[in-house]
This record gives structure tokens, C-alpha cells and sequence, in this order.
């Protein structure tokens, strides 16, 4: 219970530094002793971490968290979980667990120009109300990882954090509460005088971005090259490498921070809601909480404040201690937030402008070809290395061989590069003049597989060669990966250094890159152990053990998660089985449609084009994918070796048979994920664009050109009401 400050008349505010560390301690109890001594813990990490502002001495905090730490031991039944001395825990016994979000984390559409962002704010201003003018919030974008904390209520009164969950594919995220307990920035326990102040509820989220600051980012990388490592390569990338370790320990050490941008309702009724009235008052509610919220925020009311906002931001950009990539505007009021909606992907009240791609000169020493996952070969440049926005950039891409032509690009030409979005380095051009003279080596595009030799081919109307060999060991590569990854079948412990010992090919420590031929393939030095995704499931613990640097535990993690993955259900195995033009969501169409595997393989392309979403050249890629013998045989042994290839069969209706319906404006009861849901199992389909094949425009409230459109082309316009009449 925390006690009066001596010099106030009133209870202490949180986290003030003036109370308890004066207080007399003969004569309190040992639970008020603990409790002064995380107050006054509490208060040193936000001013240390949050406000960058400490009072105290290293010393000083060390002192009180052994004290703190002896008091825990000598009494371990008063220990919280929100204690300062519980950040650092065990790690996950059995890897990360899958969450769904309270709502999607979305991602935003992007503006690259003033144009473009005008052009956004007239769409915004046209989905409002006549005389409607609304407010923006200008917001840094921060080049990390974001992630969903929920917070509780506690004993006491206060709110103590539950869970952190990283965005994952935007529905589904993995736990990393253990992790995210490390962050310093993320407060584990919010007193409930502080949340009376600012008016919150005991329970509520708090999503945001996690980053790790340049300096930390530099340490590392000092550290790892102490090791005989290669550094990483940014630290977005560090950021979310981190933030998935298996040991909270090595977190803890990296420093990671968290900056909070958005506040929620928490479980319950209207989980994943805007809190608060508007935007601005979120912001100042979570700072006043004591989370970290970056300071360069604006709220405007014109767009030229926002390109002013911007521009100044890009001004700031080189000297700030974390990574930016541009710049997030939001309508400020959540009422008006709810009346503009969003589009299948994105907010249409909220935008990200991105900063021009940073670039650089530099020479093309070689080029590389590489064999994908699809068989595709993607001649990949080799530079001098150069320093482009905080990454050391050696390899770009030059997409294939016309891009090649177009560019007339050769070897011993200085290029200028670029990272597109801040992210993949490309070729843009070849630089000609009095200080770069031109390189004399054309680039000769193979005639066949740099890896298996196979001759190459061209489908008529594609630009891309690719290697026809099912058995490549690239393509396996590539597929055990694939296969392997967060968002198909989640098995920890397969990445690239593993997957490459499996096929006999060199391992490369963590950070290096891969050691290939000068024709650009892995070097193999020994008998490959897997040559499908279904010797996965045949590995042993002796063949594990006899690779280098492999031990028992090691084994015996990779076995289980392994033996997990079964389990991952059929709209996963599709998903690996890499049909091309399958994602996650037509793969659960699919699953749910057909429910077997046999069911799908069986099926006619009538049949595949009945399912929602399943085009001819969906359908023509699923049937050709089982035309082969080889894709048959694999999924014919990962059916006996255990994977189940089952999912809930959806009952589709056909009440809305052959119709086609698009959503507009606010409806009174339904969300329009809702109402999505109910037309699709009724048989029908949802378009996000009114034609004269659609057959009726669903509207509510603040409808906007959609129900223009409608009027205007003879689209017959229906209520919620109406719709859920034929619904029956």
C-alpha cells in the first residue's frame, strides 16, 4: 500500500520520487517496505527510460533492487508478477503460442508524394459529412515491429500487463509477454491513482512500435563481431530477431524500446475499440500513464501543416536515436474514423508517407543466379559494398533477364542503387559520365539451372526463366523454408543455417552469408539427409546429431516442433505446398469449402471456381500443381506420415447463389466483417466496387460514392434490414 509523501498533504502522485525513499523503515511491515521499494523502482525506470531524465545514480537504483530483491526472498509469498524484480523470467517452455488480435493490426496505404496525400484528403473529406473538417495527427513512422500489450486489472486497483503479442499476419500474433517484460519502456504495473487521473478503466490495449535505438543497435554489432559474427543488417531487423528470442536474458541486454500509438478497449465487450473520443487524447492519456510516447506529434488541421510536418521530419530524420521511414497521419476523431471504414486491407482514415528511397553509387562486381522456390531464377547483382540508410548494402536485385536489357547494365558498371521503401536494395540505373567510366563484361543470362543443371524455360507471355526440376536442391531449399516459416507451419529451429546442414550443403554461421559457387550455387559437402518436405518428418535423432554444432537439446527441440506441426490443419499444408496464387486466405477458403486435401485434388475447375475468391487462374494453377506426380507423392506421404490435411467443412448455402454484393456506409448492427460473413455462407460474394454485375449495394449510415454508383448505374440499393430479411 503505498504511503503519504511526509512533505504533502495529499497521497503521493505516481511514481514520485519524493515519497517513500524519506520514510522511516523501522517500524513498516515488510509488505510496505516491498511495496516503497517498487514505487521508488517504478519511478527511477520511467524517468530513466520514458522521461530520459534520471534522478538517480546507478548505484542508487542497484542499492534498492538488492534490498528489493533480499525483502522477495525473505518473503517469497508477497511476490508479484509486476514486481521491477520479475522483468526477466524463464523462456517459453515450448516456443511462442498463437493469439488472435482483439481486432486486426492492420496495415496502411501508402503515399509517396503530395499529391498522392492530397489526393487521400479529398477522399477523406468526400466520406464525411457536408461542412465536416477534419483534424490530423501527425505521427513519426517507426521503422520496427509492432506489437499489442493488454493490461489487466490488478488486486488494488491498478492495471498490471497481461500480454505482449507481435502483429503476426495481422490476425494472429505469437506471445512474446516473456520478452516484452524486458522492455524497460513498458510498464508492468500503472497504479490506480494514475489511472483515476487520467480517467482509464483497469483494463484496456495498448499497441505500438518496438525499436531498437541506434545506439543499442551499434553495441550489438560490436559485440557480434567480437564473437566472429557478421553484423546484422539494420535494426528493424535486430528489432524483430530480438523480440522472438527464446531467451529473455539476451532481450533484456539488447534494450529494446517501445513507443505507444494506439489505445483500446481491452477484453470484453468491444475489445479492439478506440478507448478514447479522438486520437490526440490517446496519445496524451498513454504518455500520462507513463508509456513511452514519441514527442514529435502534431495535430493539424490542413494538409499543407502536414507536408510542413513532414518535411520538417525529414529534416530530423538523420539525427534522431532510432529509425523513421516517414510519416503516419490519422483523422483525429474516432467518430469520424468509424464513419470513413476501411477498405479490404487498410484504414481510409489513416495514411503512411513514406520518404523518398535512399540511394547511392556504387560498382556491379558480379551477378549471381538464383534458384526459387517456384524454380524462378533472379539474377542478383553483387556490389561494392555501400552504406544506403543505416545498412551496408552488397547484393541487390535485377528482377531478370529484360530488366537486364533495359538497364544495359554490365559487369564493372558503377550503378546507382536504391532501397526500395526503405527495404529491398534494386538497380536503378547505370551511371555514365567523366568519373564513372562503363564496365566492359556483358551479364549472360544461363541457358540452364546453375544448381541441377536442368535446361530453363519461358511459359509464353512471362518474363521469368525457371528451372522445371521438382528435385533441384535449390527448390528443396527454398520449399523447406517456405514450409517452415512463422505464418505456414511455425517450426522453430528450420532456418537457414539448419536447412542447409539437412541438404548437405555448407552451413553458414548466423549473420553470414551463404558460401555459393561462382555460378551461384551452395557448395555441398555431404550426402544430403532430406530431399522433400516429407523426410521432415522421417529425421531421427541420430541423423540431427551427426551434424556440426548440433547437440541433444538442440535434436530433441527441432524433433518436437517438428511432430507440432502435424497439427497445423489443412489451410497451412496448403499454404506450404506453395500452390502458386494460394495464400492464407484463399487456402482457407479452400480448406473450408472442400475439407480434405483429397477433395481439393479431386476437384474440377468448376469446382474450384465456385469457392469465393477462386478465379480461372487460381483454379488452372491448383489443377496443374496435381497434374505432376511428384506433388501427388508428397502429399500422399505427408498424409502417412502423420500431417492431417482436414479442416471443418463450411456449409455454404445457396440462397444467394450466382450474387454479388458490395457493402457501403455504416450499418446499424453488423460490422462489415459481419456482414461479409453472413452473405459468403449463403453463397454469395463480397466486391469492394459497385458494377453492373452487382446485384445489390448493402448501405447505412454516411454511404458514400458507392451508393452514388449504385444510383447512377441501376444497382438495387438495400438496407441492413432488408438484407437479413433474405437472409431469413
Amino acid at each position: 500500500m503505498p504511503l503519504a509523501c511526509a512533505d504533502s498533504d495529499s497521497p503521493p502522485a505516481p511514481y514520485n520520487p519524493k515519497c517513500m525513499s524519506s520514510q522511516p523503515t523501522s517500524d513498516l511491515t515488510p509488505d510496505q517496505k516491498i511495496e516503497a521499494l517498487r514505487e521508488e523502482l517504478r519511478q527511477h525506470e520511467y524517468e530513466y527510460y520514458v522521461l530520459d531524465a534520471p534522478t538517480w545514480t546507478d548505484a542508487q537504483y542497484d542499492a534498492r533492487m538488492n534490498e528489493l530483491k533480499r525483502l522477495e526472498a525473505e518473503h517469497p509469498e508477497l511476490v508479484t508478477a509486476d514486481s521491477p524484480t520479475q522483468r526477466v523470467g524463464g523462456k517459453p517452455k515450448e516456443g511462442f503460442a498463437k493469439v488472435a488480435h482483439s481486432r486486426p493490426m492492420l496495415s496502411l496505404d501508402n503515399a509517396y508524394n503530395g499529391d498522392e496525400l492530397r489526393a487521400w484528403a479529398e477522399r477523406v473529406q468526400g466520406g464525411l459529412a457536408a461542412g465536416e473538417t477534419p483534424r490530423f495527427v501527425c505521427e513519426l513512422k517507426l521503422d520496427g515491429l509492432s506489437l499489442a500489450l493488454t493490461y489487466i486489472a490488478g488486486a488494488k486497483g491498478e492495471a498490471v500487463l497481461k500480454s505482449g503479442v507481435t502483429r503476426g499476419d495481422g490476425t494472429v500474433g505469437e506471445d512474446v509477454t516473456s520478452n516484452v517484460r524486458t522492455i524497460r519502456s513498458v510498464p508492468l504495473h500503472i497504479s490506480a491513482k494514475r489511472l483515476k487521473d487520467v480517467g482509464l478503466p483497469q483494463e484496456f490495449e495498448v499497441r505500438g512500435e518496438v525499436v531498437l535505438p541506434q545506439a543499442a543497435f551499434e553495441k550489438m554489432n560490436e559485440e557480434r563481431v567480437a564473437q566472429g559474427m557478421a553484423p546484422a543488417a539494420n535494426p528493424r531487423n535486430a528489432a524483430a530477431g530480438t523480440i522472438r528470442t527464446l531467451e529473455p536474458n539476451i532481450v533484456a541486454q539488447r534494450r529494446l524500446e517501445m513507443f505507444a500509438y494506439f489505445l483500446l478497449r481491452g477484453p470484453g465487450e468491444n475489445a479492439g475499440e478506440p478507448l478514447l473520443a479522438n486520437q490526440s487524447s490517446a496519445l496524451a492519456a498513454l504518455r500520462a500513464c507513463g508509456l513511452l510516447v514519441n514527442t514529435h506529434a502534431k495535430t493539424v488541421v490542413t494538409i499543407d501543416e502536414v507536408l510542413a510536418f513532414i518535411a520538417d521530419a525529414e529534416g530530423i530524420r538523420d539525427s534522431l536515436p532510432y529509425e523513421i521511414d516517414g510519416v503516419v497521419i490519422k483523422v483525429d476523431s474516432v467518430a469520424q474514423q468509424r464513419r470513413l471504414g476501411f477498405t479490404g486491407k487498410a484504414p481510409r482514415w489513416a495514411i503512411a508517407y513514406k520518404f523518398p528511397a535512399r540511394a547511392g553509387i556504387t560498382k556491379l562486381e558480379g551477378v549471381l543466379f538464383q534458384v526459387g522456390r517456384t524454380g524462378k531464377v533472379t539474377p542478383v547483382a553483387c556490389l561494392a559494398p555501400i552504406f544506403i540508410g543505416g545498412t551496408t548494402v552488397t547484393r541487390a536485385t535485377l528482377h531478370n533477364a529484360d530488366e537486364i536489357a533495359r538497364l544495359g547494365v554490365r559487369i564493372g558498371d558503377s550503378v546507382s542503387v536504391e532501397r526500395g521503401g526503405d527495404v529491398i536494395p534494386k538497380i536503378t540505373e547505370v551511371v555514365s559520365d567523366a568519373k564513372h567510366e562503363r564496365g566492359t563484361q556483358e551479364i549472360v543470362f544461363p541457358t540452364h539451372c546453375p544448381v541441377c543443371g536442368t535446361e530453363l524455360v519461358k511459359a509464353e507471355g512471362e518474363v521469368d526463366w525457371r528451372c522445371v526440376n521438382n528435385a533441384c536442391p535449390a527448390r528443396v531449399r527454398e520449399e523447406l523454408l517456405h514450409w517452415a516459416a512463422r505464418s505456414v507451419m511455425n517450426i522453430e529451429g528450420l532456418g537457414e543455417s539448419m536447412v542447409a546442414q539437412l541438404l548437405g550443403q555448407k552451413a553458414s554461421l548466423l549473420g553470414e552469408e551463404e558460401e555459393v559457387s561462382e555460378e551461384g550455387a551452395p557448395v555441398i559437402e555431404r550426402e544430403p539427409i532430406v530431399h522433400s518436405i516429407a523426410d521432415l518428418y522421417r529425421l531421427t535423432r541420430e541423423q540431427l546429431l551427426g551434424l556440426e554444432r548440433i547437440g541433444e537439446k538442440t535434436a530433441d527441440a527441432l524433433l518436437s516442433q517438428i511432430e507440432r506441426s502435424k497439427k497445423a490443419g489443412l489451410a497451412r499444408v496448403l499454404v506450404g505446398l506453395g500452390i502458386r496464387f494460394v495464400g492464407e486466405r484463399t487456402a482457407q477458403l479452400l480448406a473450408q469449402q472442400f475439407g480434405t486435401i483429397e477433395a481439393i485434388e479431386a476437384a474440377s475447375l468448376d469446382d474450384l471456381m465456385a469457392v469465393n475468391e477462386v478465379g480461372p487462374r487460381v483454379a488452372e494453377a491448383i489443377r496443374e500443381y496435381f497434374s505432376i506426380e511428384r506433388n501427388v507423392e508428397l502429399v500422399r506421404a505427408l498424409g502417412e506420415l502423420g500431417v492431417e490435411m482436414k479442416a471443418e467443412k463450411k456449409e455454404i448455402g445457396t440462397a444467394f447463389a450466382g450474387l454479388t454484393f458490395v457493402l457501403t456506409g455504416t450499418l446499424p448492427t453488423l460490422t462489415r466483417d459481419e456482414a461479409k460473413e453472413r452473405i459468403e455462407s449463403a453463397g454469395g460474394k463480397v466486391s469492394g466496387s459497385v458494377s453492373k454485375k452487382t446485384s445489390y449495394v448493402v448501405a447505412g449510415d454516411e454511404a458514400g460514392s458507392k451508393l452514388e454508383k449504385a444510383q447512377q448505374l441501376g444497382v438495387a440499393v438495400i438496407d441492413e434490414a432488408k438484407l437479413l430479411e433474405m437472409l431469413g
